[in-house]
């Protein structure tokens, strides 16, 4: 399915991009999300009319993740969980407990920004995990997990 794209889509184009991608990600996603519209000629004129206002909303939202990104950079969340004696977690840390940590802090982000590359984190210790905040701004975050230890 042909689609003007009207926002960067990671992996697919830039804003105003005309890009062909397969009908269920068009229709499934990017449409209704407001990231795309199908690529009619009625559309393409539409895009060329508002074409300023998109770059200067995508701009804005691009300042705003900068921002954002600058604050949390260097961000140590501690999160308890309880543990074996052996440094296993009974369970594992997600991307839900590292965004309500997050929360904690007054930050605002959203679970599917958390890129956690090895899953989620079973051992206490020190991990690094990403925030992609927007597609151009990643910052990394360190999650100190905590053991609490179950006497037997």
């Amino acid at each position: 399915m042909q689609i003007i794209l009207l926002e960067k889509v990671q992996n697919v184009g830039n804003l105003g991009d005309v890009v062909k991608v397969k009908d269920g990600y068009a229709r499934n996603f990017l449409i209704p999300q407001g990231k795309a519209k199908r690529a009619t000629p009625d559309n393409l004129k539409l895009l060329e009319s508002k074409r300023a206002d998109l770059e200067k909303a995508a701009a804005e939202k691009l300042a705003h993740a900068e921002a954002q990104a600058e604050k949390l950079a260097g961000t140590t969340l501690r999160i308890v969980q309880k543990a074996g004696v052996d440094g296993r977690l009974f369970g594992s840390v997600t991307n839900v407990d590292i965004v309500e940590a997050l929360k904690a802090q007054g930050f605002t982000v959203e679970k599917s920004a958390i890129r956690m590359p090895t899953g989620p984190l079973k051992q206490v210790g020190e991990h690094r995990v990403g925030v992609a905040l927007h597609t151009d701004v990643t910052t990394e975050i360190a999650i100190n997990v905590v053991g609490d230890t179950v006497q037997g």
